[in-house]
Formats: structure tokens, C-alpha cells, sequence
């Protein structure tokens, strides 16, 4: 605070070791619980199992429950559900899952920032291969919808929480778009990007719907460079298709 430079700084403390500590545990479904919530989801989780001490580990939920208590988790209890709370908790869990013997995930997560780069860039070759391998890291959702298509996206596009501000199934005056990424007021350079998800039809339809239902003009704050991206999982090839597009709001 005395040199103006506010970070995050929690990762030099024991609670990292802890956090790494527990989810190494890797119960059964948990590797795939902090996938979920790293990519922005809440995880079903029961609380009355744990046995309130911090050596006896019989299923995930009391891992959970553990990371509940140690502020490392929210918890809504309308739908019993935890989430992580804010993006400085959720670095936190990346940094815990690099740490880890979680190879693959680690790669998926440290790939995003290419994959955010080739959007910005408008490669849509080199954004597609980004997808697929979070896609390989997601094989064990039942994937057939778009919400399963959009947590795929989360995890491609982690690296973007850096500079954006995310909004899933953002309201505009036509519908709502699937995920919307607007730059943080200290990144002015960044363009606002608007995704539109797909399931068994094509990109071009995709890219047309953020135009049809003017997407673009919901928001309002924002003034500049937009990126559209239609994004479409092809069932039968089992491939992603990406198109990039480009325009200015005045």
C-alpha cells in the first residue's frame, strides 16, 4: 500500500500450501469440481457429512467443506452449492492446479493466453486448436448443449479475467448473448469481444444473430473496437469451427 502497488500477494503465505495441500487430495469427482468453478461454475456440495477437523477426508465434500470454512469457497445455500468468490481466490486455485500433478490442466490453463491472443489477433485456426485442447480437458462433461460448449470456452479463454471483465448470458434488448468480455478500464486498448455459441448449425449463423439482435449497442458503457466471435461444435466431425469478425462502436 505505501508504494501504490496493490496485488495479489496471498500466493507467499501457508494458505497457498494448504489450498495445494487439499486439492492434491483429488477425491473422486474433485479434480473436475475445481474445473467447474474455476471456469466460473458452483458445484453441488454437502456440508453435513464433515466432521469438522482438518484430518479426515472421506469424500470430496468434505474437502469442499473444508475449503468453505478456510474462505477458499463460497457458499449459496439456497442450492447448496460452492463457487469460488472473487479472481483473486480463483488465480489462487490456477496457481495451486500448475503446482500440481494436474499435467494436462496445467497446460490448458497456461495455452488460454494463446488462445486469447489468436481471437485478438482474428486467427481463427490457431483460436480453434485452443478449444480443442480445453475440450480435452472438459471430456468428462456430458458434452451435447451450448452450456456445456460455454465452460469449455471459460477454460480456453481463462486468461482473460486479466483484463476483462466476464458476464455470462449478458442482457441486451433483443435476448442475450452467451458471454461477453469487456475490458477493464486500465486496458482502454483491448477490444470488447462479444461470443455467440452454436450447437450443430454453423458460425455464420452465429455471427448473424449478434448483428440481428444488435448485441452490440447493449453496451452502452463502451465505446470502440468489438470482436464478434461465433463459436459452433460440430456433433458428427466432433469438431469446433471458430469466425472472428470486426466492428466499431461509435
Amino acid at each position: 500500500m505505501q508504494f501504490g502497488k496493490v496485488a495479489n500477494y496471498w500466493n507467499q503465505t501457508e494458505s497457498f500450501e494448504a489450498l495445494k495441500l487439499y486439492i492434491d487430495m483429488n477425491f473422486d469427482g474433485l479434480r473436475d469440481d475445481v474445473l467447474s468453478m474455476i471456469a466460473g461454475e458452483a458445484v453441488p456440495v454437502n456440508t453435513g457429512s464433515f466432521t469438522n477437523d482438518m484430518t479426515t477426508f472421506r469424500t470430496e465434500d468434505d474437502v469442499l467443506t473444508l475449503l468453505i470454512h478456510l474462505g477458499y469457497l463460497a457458499y449459496d445455500e439456497k442450492n447448496r452449492a460452492a463457487f469460488i468468490p472473487n479472481n483473486e481466490i480463483r488465480s489462487e486455485y490456477v496457481n495451486a492446479v500448475s503446482a500440481s500433478d494436474w499435467g494436462p490442466v496445467s497446460k490448458a490453463l497456461k495455452d488460454s493466453a494463446d488462445t486469447l491472443n489468436a481471437i485478438l489477433q482474428k486467427n481463427e485456426s490457431l483460436a480453434v486448436r485452443g478449444i480443442e485442447q480445453a475440450h480435452l480437458e472438459t471430456a468428462h462433461l456430458q458434452y451435447n448443449d451450448e452450456n456445456a460448449l460455454s465452460y469449455t470456452i471459460s477454460l480456453a479463454l481463462y486468461a482473460a479475467r486479466a483484463f476483462y471483465t466476464v458476464h455470462r448470458e449478458f442482457p441486451t434488448g433483443k435476448g442475450f448473448a452467451d458471454m461477453v468480455y469487456i475490458p477493464r478500464k486500465k486496458y482502454p486498448e483491448k477490444p470488447a469481444i462479444v461470443v455467440e455459441l452454436k450447437w450443430n448449425q454453423d458460425t455464420e449463423t452465429a455471427i448473424s444473430q449478434i448483428r440481428e439482435k444488435e448485441y452490440c449497442k447493449s453496451l452502452e458503457d463502451y465505446r470502440g473496437k468489438i470482436l464478434l466471435v461465433g463459436i459452433n461444435y460440430d456433433r458428427k466431425t466432433r469438431k469446433h469451427q471458430c469466425r472472428i469478425e470486426e466492428e466499431n462502436k461509435e
